[in-house]
């Protein structure tokens, strides 16, 4: 294997990782935190060292070419040298979420074939460890990454340990079948996104060439990496331009991770950049942060000290997408001086569509098209996306791929939008979202969740209603109002008045058979764990729905504005 003196975006990730490796061999790459608090380093040259010697003996089992080979773990430094590794011997990688219950994990494999499977940094309490150990199948080999449960596997450490390294190892090529990522889905079975080396790397390098992104930069990797944005933003993103990844620990030491991090590029989802706000009002009012903001040159000294309570300071630019952010969010965290660029993409074209591009910020809208896409509305008013990052087609599923890929390489996103006069792309809802009331008047959702989730009693809404004559909106509370309700700190009435003006002022915007008939205030949080929440975060509509059917038309008979579930 032999490096070339340049990345070309025509590479593929492996010729990405021996550029640095001869580049920068002694330069930081990856940094994994461990539970005592301290961190390993691993080096470009290390990282190459060990991706080849797995490689080594993943050859030595013979397993026939592009065969398939899953990672299930959190993210760690080990899960992209693990990722690394499969590909520099010619297989394909299937990731799990670690949030996938033990019947969608075997559907993963059994679907996919799976030949041999990597266990990774898992605690078996906020993942599915302990359900999904009991499927695995008896015969299939398994390998323990660094940080990995007990389980009856050798351990990575243990088989570079005793491995020599081949002379046959070769670099793919990058029409390469890759990855085959299955998406996470609020509906059905999940679906086997088949993405080649050139679908990965291609988009990576536009959109570092859009931001100008070096080898200096450091980011923190904390979304799952079996996501297509983790993938593209931490994964291909730091192997295209060379530079360091930090990893989170866990959620408690989040912030810490951060600060460690100092990151300069920083991707995230709206229930994050949420929260950071949520956080901050609970201890200084917006009423206050207005009038201290203005302060000539006091209000400066504030706004960057909360920016680096948050971790944030050093952010070059920051990045969100996967749901639409409130604008009034976006609006504060520019008032503090950061600029959100939002993103839009999707599994099936590598998350690569539009982006706003520094400074061209329009409420509303997600951005422009990124270099080398096409974008159309379909007479339905349904976005069609062609993009260098679209998918192969869905695994053992032509008759999907030949759905949702028109004739002309036009991918159907399931999105409905409009583009104004300057290109700008608006997404109004989903083509599935869009539901019938028992008037028999649609209602589009998402526009009515963004109005309501800019209040900061909210962390997050869900709208619904079908069998009923107007819509419903089901609210999750804000994590620290409810606790402040649970220890007695807040009372009932306060909030309820407050939901009250907010549903009014809501009603008071939207087309008459829009208007909310009341707010239902639910009790059980919406999380990952319980599956009504994606690993990026957005609500799994449906599951919600259904959830909160049986009782829906009991508490429509209350005629109440506010319900308490």
């Amino acid at each position: 294997m032999d490096s070339k003196n340049q990345v070309e975006a025509r590479d593929t990730h492996l010729h990405y990782l021996l550029h640095w490796e001869q580049k920068q061999p002694n330069k930081t790459y990856l940094v994994q935190p461990l539970s005592d608090g301290s961190v390993v380093e691993y080096t470009w040259g290390e990282v190459a060292r060990q991706v080849r010697l797995m490689a080594s003996y993943l050859q030595s089992l013979k397993f026939p070419a592009h065969s398939r080979i899953a990672i299930y773990g959190k993210n760690s430094a080990h899960w992209i040298i693990a990722d690394l590794a499969i590909w520099l011997v010619g297989h394909v990688s299937v990731p799990l979420y670690t949030t996938l219950n033990a019947e969608g994990a075997a559907y993963v494999l059994e679907h996919s074939e799976a030949k041999l499977f990597f266990i990774g940094k898992l605690d078996g309490i906020a993942d599915s460890w302990h359900s999904v150990k009991t499927i695995i199948p008896e015969n299939m080999p398994c390998i323990r990454l660094p940080l990995a449960p007990d389980y009856p596997a050798p351990t990575w450490d243990e088989i570079i340990a005793q491995t020599p390294q081949s002379e046959n190892l070769s670099l793919p090529q990058e029409d390469d079948l890759a990855t085959i990522i299955y998406t996470s889905g609020s509906t059905g079975l999940p679906k086997g996104v088949m993405q080649s080396f050139a679908t990965l790397t291609r988009p990576t390098h536009s959109l570092s060439g859009t931001f100008a992104v070096t080898s200096n930069e450091r980011t923190l990797s904390y979304l799952p990496l079996a996501h297509v944005a983790e993938r593209m933003f931490i994964e291909s993103a730091s192997l295209a331009a060379g530079f360091t990844v930090y990893f989170a620990n866990n959620l408690e030491t989040f912030v810490q991770d951060l600060n460690r991090a100092k990151p300069t590029i920083f991707f995230s989802v709206p229930r994050l950049w949420t929260k950071f706000y949520l956080g901050i009002n609970e201890k200084i009012p917006l009423s206050k942060q207005k009038i201290l903001f203005k302060l000539p040159i006091l209000g400066k000294v504030i706004k960057r000290k909360l920016l680096t309570k948050l971790g944030l300071n050093h952010i070059r630019f920051a990045l969100t997408g996967s749901a639409p952010l409130p604008v009034d969010i976006i609006k504060w965290y520019r008032s503090l001086g950061l600029e959100l660029l939002e993103v839009y993409g999707m599994t099936e074209n590598c998350g690569y569509s539009h982006v706003t591009r520094t400074g061209q910020y329009a409420e509303g809208f997600v951005g422009h098209v990124q270099t080398g896409v096409q974008c159309k509305i379909d007479e339905n008013g349904e976005i069609l996306v062609k993009s260098p990052g679209t998918m192969l087609g869905y695994y053992k599923n032509p008759e999907k791929t030949a759905e949702d890929l028109t004739a002309d390489g036009f991918l159907r996103t399931g999105d409905m939008g409009e583009i104004d006069a300057s290109g700008r792309l608006k997404i109004t809802g989903r083509v599935k979202d869009i539901f019938k009331t028992s008037k028999g008047k649609y209602v589009m959702p998402v526009p009515i969740e963004q109005k309501l989730g800019n209040h900061g009693y909210i962390e997050s809404v869900c709208v619904g209603g079908a069998s009923l004559p107007q819509p419903v909106a089901f609210v999750m509370l804000a994590e620290d109002l409810r606790n402040h309700l649970v220890e007695g700190k807040q009372q009932r009435e306060p909030v309820e008045q407050e939901l009250t003006a907010l549903l009014n002022s809501t009603n008071e915007k939207l087309e008459s058979h829009e208007k909310l008939a009341f707010i239902v205030i639910i009790k059980k949080l919406w999380t990952m764990d319980n599956d009504l929440l994606t690993p990026t975060m957005k609500i799994k509509r449906n599951k919600i729905e259904a959830l909160y059917q049986q009782p829906l038309e009991s508490w429509a008979a209350k005629q109440q504005k506010i319900i308490w579930e």
